[in-house]
C-alpha cells in the first residue's frame, strides 16, 4: 500500500505568486525521472531474478516512485500551465534509455547494485528535505516532505536487503568506498541532463550535456542547507560501514560541505546563473 495518494494532498492550497521561477525547471526534471523509474525496477528485477522478495520490494518502490514523478508533474502543470508533463515525459523516455537487458549488475555484485541504490535515495532524501524548506509555496512544501519521507523508507529498504547480501558476498569497506563515490560522481551523467533538457529546451535546440548539466544542477543545489549535507554524510557513513556521528564523519561532512558549494558556484558559473 502506498503511504499517501496523490488527491490527498492540499492542491486547493496552491499559491502562484510563491512558485520560485527559477527551482521550476528542476522540478520539471526531476517529475521526469522519477516518473521512468519503472525501468529501473525492470533493471534490478533483471539482477535479483533469483530473489522474488526483492522484486516485490523493487515493484513496490517502482509504484511509489512513479506517484512521486506524477504528483511533482502536476504541480509543475499548475506553476505553468503551458507545460505538458505527459509530452515531456515521452520525449524524455524516447531520448535517454538505459540497458535494461542485463542479467548482473554494473557495479559488480548485487551488494555493489544495492550500495548503489543507497546513495541514490540518500541523494534524492536530501534533495527533497532541502527543496521542502527552501520551498514557501504550501503544496510543493508539503509535497516534498511526502516524497523526503519515502525517500527515507526506500534508502532502509535497500540498506536492509544490502546487509543481507554483505554477508554473502563479503564486500570489503575500500570497495564499498569506491561504489559509494563512483555513484556520486555520476550524478553528472546525463540522465539528469538528459531530463532537463527534454523538460525544458525546446526539441529543435542542439542538446548539451554541459549547459544542461549546469542548469539542473545550479539550481538543485541552490536549496541545500549544511543540516541537509550533514544528514547526507551520516548516511554515506553508514552505508560504506564507517561509524556515523564519529570525529571523522564530522571532518567528512567539513570537506564535503565545502567541496558542495564550491561545485554549485563552479555549476552557476556554466550556467550563467547568479
Amino acid at each position: 500500500m502506498k503511504h499517501w495518494q496523490i488527491n490527498q494532498l492540499p492542491w486547493d492550497r496552491f499559491d502562484p505568486s510563491k512558485v520560485d521561477p527559477e527551482l521550476l525547471p528542476a522540478i520539471k526534471a526531476a517529475a521526469v525521472v522519477e516518473r521512468n523509474s519503472v525501468d529501473y525496477a525492470h533493471y534490478l528485477k533483471n539482477v535479483f531474478q533469483s530473489d522474488p522478495d526483492f522484486c516485490a520490494a523493487a515493484d513496490h518502490w517502482a509504484e511509489e516512485e512513479i506517484q512521486h514523478g506524477d504528483a511533482l508533474g502536476r504541480w509543475a502543470t499548475l506553476a505553468d500551465p503551458t507545460w505538458d508533463y505527459q509530452a515531456a515525459f515521452q520525449r524524455y523516455r524516447d531520448f535517454y534509455k538505459i540497458p535494461l537487458d542485463v542479467d548482473q549488475s554494473v557495479r559488480g555484485s548485487r551488494t555493489g547494485e544495492l550500495i548503489a541504490r543507497c546513495m541514490v535515495e540518500t541523494g534524492t532524501s536530501s534533495f527533497y528535505s532541502a527543496l521542502a524548506d527552501a520551498t514557501d509555496e504550501p503544496v510543493l512544501k508539503a509535497l516534498c516532505k511526502q516524497i523526503a519521507a519515502d525517500e527515507f523508507r526506500h534508502f532502509k529498504l535497500f540498506y536492509d536487503h544490502m546487509h543481507r547480501y554483505l554477508h554473502r558476498e563479503n564486500i570489503g569497506l575500500w570497495q564499498r568506498i569506491r561504489i559509494a563515490l563512483g555513484r556520486v560522481t555520476e550524478t553528472e551523467d546525463d540522465e539528469l541532463a538528459s531530463a532537463y533538457y527534454t523538460t525544458n529546451e525546446p526539441a529543435d535546440q542542439p542538446y548539451d550535456h554541459t549547459r544542461c548539466i549546469a542548469a539542473y544542477m545550479t539550481r538543485a543545489m541552490r536549496c541545500y542547507q549544511p543540516q541537509h549535507l550533514r544528514r547526507v554524510t551520516t548516511m554515506v557513513f553508514k552505508i560504506i560501514g564507517l561509524p556515523p556521528h564519529s570525529w571523522l564523519q564530522t571532518v567528512a561532512f567539513r570537506v564535503s560541505e565545502k567541496l558542495f558549494f564550491r561545485r554549485q558556484q563552479r555549476f552557476a558559473r556554466i550556467a550563467g546563473i547568479s
